[in-house]
């Protein structure tokens, strides 16, 4: 167990050395200077150069990668070109929100899409089962953003019934703000929870319809175990854990969706942050926003695995 549990730490390592890398090289393709955003006007040459100099821009490509990758092994993710504070701070600001919603939009997924997977596996055939097939053939086919403007459109700019963006209403305490924060938070959460379920319970469905013709479920049947008590807790138990590691595998696309969502309803998230910092061609910021997003899905990733391997004794042998 132990042996299995470092194997999957050193590949989450090594996962996060690659995403970091490629976002290193993919940033420095841009076809601009990100030192004239902070160029004043008056500034001389020599100024500018010194100004170069003091970001480490003046330095090879490869001398810049071991800098920068030293640096974050320290924890440092630089200076934001654009607004001259740690990259740091404003990443701690941001990333509560993005947390908040796709972490809210991962654990809806799984309790809407248990049930009904479970439903349709049991009901193979019938209305809820027809249902559940047609929204996993359906969510497959629908871009997060276009679901998301969709729902902008219709719920908040027409009908009025949501707010068109934002997070929280300013100057807003107790219940109200608690009411203002998911009245803020529905759109961008069904965008993205729209998208999920559907496959997730399909993929469910499918699971449970093996497990149930399984000779473990039968004899548990024939020992005289409720229908509710062979479903809910044996054949649900051993079909959970495919679904469990596709779910952790969704989770690059949940937090790419949010990162989508959140720039369509100007949530104030990383995600939104990522797409100002591209305008602003803030390399700093822009690295720290990926790198975050990449520990995070890494590191869900990885609880998934263990969590996987605790649920299941064969893994753990």
């Amino acid at each position: 167990m132990l042996h299995y549990a470092s194997k999957k730490a050193l590949r989450a390592m090594l996962t996060i050395w690659i995403a970091v890398t490629i976002t290193f090289f993919l940033l420095r393709l841009l076809p601009a200077d990100p030192t004239l955003l902070v160029v004043e006007g008056d500034m001389t040459p020599e100024m500018q150069q010194a100004l170069r100099e003091q970001y480490g821009l003046d330095k090879p490509l490869l001398v810049q990668y071991l800098l920068y990758l030293g640096e974050l092994l320290t924890g440092n993710l630089g200076v934001s070109f654009r607004q001259l504070v740690p990259v740091t701070d404003v990443l701690l600001e941001r990333l509560p929100w993005t947390l908040l919603l796709a972490g809210s939009a991962f654990v809806l997924t799984i309790l809407i899409g248990i049930p009904l997977g479970v439903y349709a596996a049991v009901g193979r055939g019938k209305a809820v089962d027809k249902l559940v097939q047609f929204l996993g053939i359906t969510s497959n086919a629908l871009f997060v953003p276009s679901v998301a403007i969709f729902l902008l459109v219709v719920f908040a700019a027409n009908l009025g019934m949501f707010p068109i963006g934002g997070a929280i209403d300013p100057d807003t305490r107790g219940f109200a703000a608690y009411l203002s924060l998911f009245q803020h938070l529905a759109l961008p959460l069904f965008s993205l929870v729209l998208v999920q379920v559907g496959p997730y319970a399909l993929t469910l469905r499918t699971n449970m319809l093996e497990v149930l013709g399984e000779d473990y479920i039968k004899s548990a049947r024939s020992r005289g175990y409720t229908p509710r008590r062979t479903i809910w807790l044996h054949a649900l138990r051993n079909a959970f854990i495919p679904a469990l590691t596709l779910m952790g595998l969704q989770l690059g696309t949940l937090v790419g969706g949010a990162v989508l969502t959140e720039t369509i309803f100007a949530y104030p998230g990383v995600g939104r942050l990522i797409y100002e910092s591209v305008q602003q061609l803030d390399y700093p910021m822009l690295q720290g926003a990926f790198v975050i997003l990449a520990l995070t899905v890494v590191l869900a990733n990885l609880a998934t695995d263990l969590i996987a391997m605790f649920l299941n004794p064969r893994i753990r042998t």
